[in-house]
């Protein structure tokens, strides 16, 4: 694959595994307030593999385009704070 291909892949993996995380305090709410566990349970599931994806993505770009281990290590922790991958999409993806 084109290397351009595979980071705008990322960037877009990146982004939409930022909005499952934050989709998944709205559906928290509704599953324990709402008795509502369906809607959680969907969420947590593509969030899941969208982590997945973006760990796998990362790791290939890290290795391919021999990124600084600093950008390693904030691209995956931005992956495990809200709104961080939105962050590292602005600061570290989009320079690359």
């Amino acid at each position: 694959m084109n290397e351009n291909k595979i980071l705008n892949i990322f960037r877009k993996i990146a982004i939409l595994e930022g909005i499952s995380f934050l989709l998944i305090g709205i559906t928290m709410y509704m599953k324990y307030e709402m008795a509502m566990p369906k809607p959680n349970y969907i969420v947590g599931l593509a969030h899941g593999l969208l982590f997945i994806a973006y760990c796998i993505l990362l790791a290939m770009l890290f290795f391919r385009d021999k990124w600084k281990f600093s950008e390693g290590v904030l691209g995956f922790a931005a992956s495990l704070i809200p709104f961080g991958t939105f962050v590292a999409d602005k600061y570290i993806f989009s320079r690359k």
